[in-house]
């Protein structure tokens, strides 16, 4: 057990030290990479939401996809508090009030990205509650703003909601993934949950 562990830190180290070398403020831009390169949920010229965007390597990443001719939304509690390119914005909101944030984001997003995780308490069922009420949040916000065809990648903690949420997402869309990065940590509880292809 225990050298699984070193080997999880030893890898998570790993990423956190690729991250740093290619000017991204966090590991978690390899999970939006692995995701990406199965599933193509962000194309080039596209509109994209990323809601829990700090510290901001989502954003950075999207960006480079997209390209000048697309545009990268972010919504956060935390201000992003590093430079961003012209082809991103960044707004301090609360995720969970969908009407508010509606005027100020606007609408008819391309995908719709989620790396949203609660404050952990330690308790299992506890920190899983929280997670799938923010993925509630975030599917909603989806719902409010995603194009038809449109993509959604959320990331939830494994618990008794999963599967009452999975089976949301499948609902509204053409195909549901469920997929868990390599890059995720071995002992991590967390998977993501990907929408493709937004039904009208």
């Amino acid at each position: 057990m225990k050298r699984r562990n070193n080997n999880s830190r030893s890898r998570a180290d790993f990423y956190a030290r690729k991250a740093q070398k290619e000017n991204f403020p966090a590991r978690s831009v390899y999970k939006l990479e692995e995701i990406q390169a199965k599933y193509r949920v962000i194309r080039p010229a596209a509109r994209v939401l990323d809601l829990g965007c700090s510290p901001g390597s989502w954003l950075l990443y999207a960006a480079k996809i997209v390209g000048p001719k697309g545009m990268v939304v972010g919504v956060d509690l935390k201000e992003v508090n590093i430079s961003l390119p012209v082809n991103v914005r960044a707004h301090v909101g609360d995720v969970t009030a969908v009407d508010d944030l509606l005027p100020v984001i606007g609408s008819r997003f391309d995908a719709v990205i989620s790396d949203m995780a609660p404050a952990t308490t330690g308790r299992k069922d506890v920190d899983a509650a929280r997670s799938y009420n923010l993925c509630r949040a975030a599917l909603d916000t989806a719902e409010a703003t995603l194009a038809p065809g449109g993509s959604f990648v959320c990331k939830i903690f494994q618990g008794e909601d999963f599967t009452a949420f999975s089976d949301s997402v499948l609902v509204r869309f053409d195909a549901r993934r469920i997929f868990k990065p390599q890059t995720c940590r071995k002992d991590s509880r967390e998977i993501y949950i990907i929408g493709l292809g937004r039904k009208k």
